[in-house]
């Protein structure tokens, strides 16, 4: 099984746990595209599945980069070391 976390917008975003990870996906009518991962974090005090990380389909690299950091407080899988 695969972590996905979904970035919808610096407010909101989708914690799901898939069995693939394509690169493209249709989430609640909306077009989102595989931006991060699959990666394995590296061990801590728990086991954490391979952790991909999904962002709409329109948004260029730099809004992804925004939209991601905006999250990492907040989104443990966003702070993992990998």
């Amino acid at each position: 099984m695969y972590a996905v976390i979904l970035l919808k917008d610096p407010e909101r975003y989708a914690r799901e746990r898939w069995e693939q990870v394509p690169d493209l996906v249709d989430y609640e009518g909306e077009s989102y595209s595989l931006r991060a991962g699959p990666r394995q974090p590296l061990p801590t005090d728990r086991q954490w599945d391979p952790v991909a990380v999904y962002a709409p389909d329109e948004f260029t690299e730099e809004e992804f980069q925004d939209l991601y950091e905006a999250h990492r407080p907040h989104v443990a899988e966003l702070g993992l070391k990998y």
